[in-house]
């Protein structure tokens, strides 16, 4: 019994550009059905540039969720277009999706995600099934990840033998494991204590320096100060600093 499907192909070339923005959005927008329709993202336009650390800031309703789901190629927008990589991912079919999603967006949530009942280097090494990588070349790749964030020593550790910190450390390196173009952070500090958010956040910090993108959701302003620029959901829609051709900056 085969317990995954063989990744689909890369796109085709036709779909992709050569350069320009990790992430772009064109005036995306997404609209849940329904008797009355909820309009949860509104023509969003704004990019984020290989190698640079973006934060956006919202409340609760904001639409960060609807942002996220849509930036991780979970949701499709309603409207509007998403390229990741210079590649339309309105043009791919769900398994090009999936496939493009496991090799160019990593991501670390709130909650570590991780399988209780498998080791450290287990979690990293599972997580690269997806991309296509055999068995020898994912433990490879997990140790290496787990070195890159400080736990190699902890590589056979549970879950369950970790502190707060450590498990989300893990999460990164498996968000890392791929060598993603993007980082996905979705409140990444939000279920650990004070010390241990630091230790993490520092390590993004350095994860940026070595120049991996980083996208950061969060609700706390502390955090969000340590990117390169934040960007403001409000409503369903984005305020951008950076754009400037538009009444009042809003998107």
């Amino acid at each position: 019994m085969r317990l995954w499907r063989r990744p689909a192909p890369e796109p085709p070339a036709s779909t992709r550009v050569t350069d320009g923005p990790v992430l772009e959005f064109t005036e995306v927008s997404l609209t849940y059905p329904g008797p009355l329709p909820v309009a949860a993202l509104r023509s969003a336009t704004f990019s984020v540039h290989r190698g640079e650390y973006v934060t956006i800031v919202g409340r609760s309703g904001s639409g960060k969720s609807t942002l996220l789901n849509i930036i991780g190629l979970l949701d499709r927008p309603t409207t509007g277009t998403y390229r990741l990589d210079g590649i339309d991912t309105g043009l791919l079919g769900d398994w090009q999706m999936a496939a493009l999603r496991a090799r160019r967006i990593g991501f670390v949530f709130q909650a570590f995600h991780l399988m209780p009942h498998r080791t450290a280097v287990e979690n990293v090494s599972l997580a690269m099934l997806y991309t296509g990588a055999r068995g020898a070349a994912r433990l490879r790749a997990a140790h290496d990840a787990l070195e890159k964030v400080g736990l190699g020593h902890r590589r056979d550790a549970l879950p369950t033998q970790m502190s707060g910190g450590e498990r989300q450390r893990v999460a990164i390196a498996r968000a890392l494991a791929a060598q993603p173009s993007l980082l996905l952070c979705d409140e990444p500090t939000g279920n650990l204590d004070t010390e241990s958010a630091d230790l993490v956040l520092h390590l993004i910090d350095e994860l940026r320096k070595d120049g991996l993108t980083v996208l950061m959701i969060t609700h706390d302003e502390s955090v969000a100060s340590r990117g390169d620029h934040t960007v403001r959901i409000v409503d369903g829609r984005l305020i951008d600093p950076r754009v400037v051709d538009r009444p009042a900056a809003v998107i």
